[in-house]
């Protein structure tokens, strides 16, 4: 589940979030990084124009990792044009497929 910081004032922002992070498909797995549960929060910060991603990797050693970064930053400075995104990533708490969603499990075919 995904904690969003987002002003009152910005109704409509966390679904148009979602929609764009959805749009970065792990090259991998097939799924976006939203149904991987690989983002953990999102700051969106319109004084500043600066969206903060929290997010994580399947793996310290993902060899698509540097990738899926600059897709999640490129995606949301393209559908948020003049803001500056940026993405942090953590690894606490550490990935695990508990934290995929019915949506990617079904990908999965599971």
């Amino acid at each position: 589940m995904i904690a969003f910081d987002i002003p009152n004032s910005s109704d409509g922002i966390k679904d148009v979030l979602i929609t764009c992070l959805k749009t970065v498909i792990d090259p991998e797995l097939f799924i976006n990084i939203v149904d991987l549960g690989l983002v953990y929060a999102v700051k969106f910060d319109g004084k500043k124009m600066l969206i903060s991603v929290e997010m994580t990797l399947s793996s310290k050693f993902c060899p698509m990792g540097d990738s899926i970064i600059i897709a999640t930053k490129n995606s949301l400075e393209r559908d948020f044009n003049n803001f500056k995104a940026e993405v942090n990533v953590v690894w606490e708490p550490e990935w695990n497929y508990k934290f995929i969603s019915p949506e990617g499990l079904k990908i999965l075919g599971e």
